[in-house]
């Protein structure tokens, strides 16, 4: 019945259409004919005055009209000639047979013979008028009349009439048979085509070549991952409906990975020891990543490897280098690496941040390669996959790696431990295979990324731009459907998993917000009816900070009723400053801040604080709850967990998000009014609609936001990729013990 629907839809504009220019060539047809016609009855008359011509001569000679006459009534026994007239050089009518109609005088005949049209209506019938001269032998002219009955005309062009609807009926019959029968072998290949796409198997060697012409390539790519981002917002909507906690997350591990060793391997370390005053301090850095993975490690009792880099780490690790965590209840060890000054300038700053970390952002920065960095990072790489093949006490445990800073760990793990379930994050986005292709080393970062179980990205796209690099750059067997990859043996479930933030266990009350609030506008000197709009970045080319502070100035420049009125809150923590893009761009940031603040600042009253130090979680939780505004302008970005904390800060439902829509948690977030950066009046746009925006809608737009962030939190992301490898662990020991079965018998 579909299939039939949609032959209709190709039918029906074809019969309208054939029926159109059937009218229209009906009509052309009836004139064509009546000429066709008409000049047959002036030839045949001129044929037939050339017969009689003689005898009219001899007639005129000799008198003999009586004989003519004769001769004229016989030739009206022919079927189609009516009557004939003979007129006279002085255009006196001398002779007619008996059906010469009356009124037509030999002067009318030749006018009427000379029309296109040459008829004459007589009294029950119409009339084709001829008027053909003869030459006398007195060399005078005779004129012959001759009448054709216009009937003999109709029915011709009836017949020819006829014969035509005959013909485009049989010709209409074998095109609508010939598109019925092709639309239905192109519906066919295209729904196998689709079939085929969505079960993720490959065309069969007879079927390429059909299945190519239904079905390009480029639109069997495009419903794969129609179908993919399908699925993702399905599985994201399917799992809101459970609340993932940290005992949700442990309680996971208990059921389905149980008794598993669990190993995670970061650059960052999840606690930091340090020398402050003669004495050691511990502390926990800032982290969503450290949030989601401590959990898994404490509940397995598992060890996190990651960069020793606090000034007192050496002095409390034990001779393996290890130390348990976290200070006040012991669950798991920290392995610390250690790296020399040269390894970290090496490995971290030059092949990681001036390499990988530009070459996957499109901020338009120029990634720097070269030789000495790469060998430094194929040997801290080498560390680190040493040091989990050190601490593996079964065969196949789970590891998790994070981060473009390990790209090539997975599959030296892989090498020495072929069953461990191995699961890597790339935390920042995956650039498109053109933009990869300027990597030296492209295709070992690839290789070492599919010694991996499951790799996971931020976003569907970043998954595709993966899978596409693979498939341009390595002979592998690709299923699209399932988005796994097979290589040198190993298959690799490519998914996606946004990143996310811990949802606060405790909400603070009115009373204690406002008195915080107060706090804060005291601290800076801001009064109670100063707006305030909020930034929270690290001093990064990528976050965007430049083209917001020029926003800003537009809007103070174009509204300067705002002067005074409002005011810029910029957080800007150092990064990586000893890379000269990011110390040109502080110079930079800083030079605008001045030159705003001296055009719109008051005394002791800047339209801009720049905030250019490290600040705690309290201390950004309580600029998030001043804030009216919070802007996130990245130019590029994998997540952007900035957004989801202001979200999760703000218990009072209030306040107005501006998002890029360059990051990967736009997406997610549809009721933040999303931005482009790279467009100064459209921001300018955006903040007049924050600033004018309603508490109402701000409480509708910020619930929604805050009940998508609580469910898709921190420990949702950590756990669906735990789940995915259980499934997998599950699945690979089934097949293990069907195949032993299968081997003893």
């Amino acid at each position: 019945m579909n299939i039939f629907r949609l032959q209709l839809r190709f039918l029906i504009p074809f019969v309208v259409t054939l029926l159109t220019a059937a009218v229209l060539a009906f009509h052309a047809f009836d004139v064509l004919t009546e000429q066709w016609f008409t000049k047959d009855m002036h030839l045949r008359s001129r044929l037939a005055t050339t017969a009689l011509s003689e005898s009219v001569s001899s007639a005129f000679e000799h008198n003999q009209m009586a004989s003519l006459s004769e001769l004229f009534t016989r030739a009206t026994q022919e079927e189609r000639l009516t009557a004939i007239g003979l007129c006279n050089p002085e255009d006196d009518l001398l002779l007619t047979t008996g059906s010469y109609p009356e009124g037509l005088s030999c002067q009318l005949a030749r006018e009427i013979s000379h029309l296109s049209l040459p008829y004459f209506h007589a009294k029950s019938v119409v009339l084709h008028v001829s008027s053909e001269s003869v030459k006398l032998r007195s060399g005078l002219k005779a004129h012959v009349v001759m009448l054709h009955d216009r009937a003999y005309v109709e029915r011709r062009k009836a017949q020819a009439t006829w014969y035509l609807i005959a013909f485009l009926l049989l010709l209409g019959v074998v095109i609508a048979a010939i598109v019925a029968v092709t639309t239905q072998m192109s519906i066919r290949a295209l729904m196998k085509g689709i079939r085929t796409i969505v079960r993720g198997e490959e065309f069969s060697l007879e079927d390429k070549t059909h299945a190519s012409r239904a079905f390009p390539s480029e639109i069997a790519a495009d419903v794969r991952a129609r179908l993919r981002e399908l699925e993702d917002d399905y599985r994201r909507i399917h799992d809101a409906n459970d609340t993932w906690t940290a005992e949700h997350l442990r309680s996971l591990l208990r059921t389905q990975l149980r008794g598993e060793q669990v190993i995670v391997l970061s650059n960052r370390e999840p606690w930091v020891h340090e020398w402050e005053n003669g004495s050691i301090t511990t502390y926990q850095p800032a982290s969503g990543l450290v949030t989601a993975l401590e959990p898994v490690v404490a509940a397995c009792a598992g060890t996190w490897i990651a960069h020793g880099c606090g000034s007192a780490d050496r002095e409390v690790t034990d001779t393996e280098d290890s130390i348990a965590l976290p200070p006040q209840a012991p669950s798991y060890r920290l392995h610390r690496i250690w790296l020399s000054d040269e390894e970290v300038d090496a490995y971290y700053n030059k092949m990681s941040n001036q390499g990988l970390w530009p070459l996957s952002h499109l901020a338009h920065v120029q990634p720097e390669f070269d030789e000495k960095s790469w060998q430094t990072y194929v040997t801290v790489n080498q560390k680190f996959a040493d040091a989990a093949l050190a601490e593996a006490r079964i065969p196949d445990p789970v590891i998790l790696v994070q981060d473009y800073h390990l790209a090539l760990v997975p599959q030296m793990i892989r090498a020495k431990l072929p069953a461990a379930t191995i699961i890597s994050f790339w935390h920042i986005p995956w650039p498109n295979p053109e933009s990869f292709l300027i990597c030296p080393w492209r295709h070992e970062i690839l290789r070492g990324l599919l010694g991996s179980s499951i790799l996971g990205f931020q976003t569907s796209h970043y998954r595709r731009n993966f899978i596409d690099s693979v498939d341009r750059l390595l002979e592998t067997r690709i299923d699209h459907e399932h988005s796994k990859i097979l290589f040198n043996g190993n298959e690799t479930l490519i998914e996606s998993y946004p990143a996310s933030i811990a949802w606060p266990s405790e909400e603070t009350s009115a009373s204690e917000r406002n008195a915080e609030i107060l706090r804060l506008r005291a601290s800076y000197g801001l009064a109670e009816e100063c707006r305030i709009i909020v930034g929270v970045d690290r001093f990064d080319y990528t976050k965007g900070i430049p083209e917001r502070l020029c926003a800003f100035e537009h809007l103070l420049e174009q509204s300067p009723d705002w002067i005074g009125k409002l005011v810029f809150l910029q957080v800007a923590a150092p990064s990586r400053e000893h890379i000269q893009d990011y110390q040109s761009l502080r110079q930079r940031v800083g030079q605008q801040v001045a030159a705003i603040n001296k055009r719109f600042g008051q005394e002791g009253r800047p339209a801009i604080i720049l905030l250019d130090r490290f600040h705690s979680h309290a201390e950004i939780n309580s600029l998030y709850r001043a804030a009216d505004i919070c802007i996130v302008s990245s130019l590029h970005d994998g997540m952007n967990l900035v957004c989801k904390e202001f979200i999760a800060a703000r218990d009072d439902e209030q306040g107005v998000l501006l998002l890029s829509q360059f990051t990967g948690a736009a997406r997610e977030l549809p009721e933040a009014l999303g931005i482009n950066p790279y467009h100064i009046e459209g921001m300018v746009s955006a903040l007049r609609q924050a600033l004018n925006m309603p508490k109402s809608e701000q409480k509708e737009r910020m619930a929604s936001m805050r009940n998508t962030i609580r469910e898709a939190n921190v420990f949702r992301w950590a756990g669906r990729m735990l789940g995915d490898a259980s499934h997998q662990r599950l699945r690979l020991r089934i097949a293990q013990r069907v195949q032993a079965s299968h081997t003893g018998q």
